[in-house]
């Protein structure tokens, strides 16, 4: 039964992140133990509880995560007004198959070397849990929502939080 919500969970998810492109990756520092957040582009893979992204392999980043694997990935879908917040482990790894699946000539502007550059890496991060916020697809029932929620005290019709586990 956790195996078949684990299926869905992972659906849900694909729903979700599908169309975003961009992710803030948040890290623990090695040096300092603060959690430092940069930009990361998401590669388009069918997700199935794994998240994949093109890293330097002496970058910080990868760097903190070879020394503690807990990440952050923040996704916004302003348009739709849903955010993503996942939790994972990340793994840096050197998967030459991977790496030519993904690789995309533009990726040359860091990895002057291109494919065959040394320090081109790959994050994956499995994703352990996430928790996801969704507000009413039409701006006209958001803001009917926010007047109502002004006038009244509630919450109700601000929003959906959803709560995945996947491990």
């Amino acid at each position: 039964m956790d195996q078949q919500k684990n299926t869905s969970d992972v659906v849900r998810l694909r729903e979700l992140m599908k169309g975003i492109k961009f992710a803030m990756l948040t890290t623990v520092e090695k040096l300092n133990g603060r959690l430092s957040s940069r930009p990361m582009t998401l590669q388009q893979t069918e997700f199935d509880g794994d998240l994949w992204f093109i890293i330097g392999r002496c970058s910080a980043p990868a760097v903190d995560i070879m020394d503690n694997p807990k990440v952050n990935l923040a996704f916004s879908d302003p348009k739709n007004v849903d955010f993503i917040s996942i939790q994972g482990e990340g793994t840096i790894l050197h998967d030459k198959e991977k790496i030519k699946e993904l690789w995309n000539p533009v990726y040359k502007a860091w990895f002057k070397g291109g494919i065959d550059d040394p320090d081109l890496a790959l994050l994956k991060v499995q994703v352990v849990s996430a928790d996801c916020w969704t507000a009413p697809s039409s701006k006209l029932v958001r803001l009917v929502g926010f007047a109502a929620a002004a006038i009244t005290g509630t919450r109700s019709g601000l929003g959906e939080r959803e709560h995945f586990n996947l491990n």
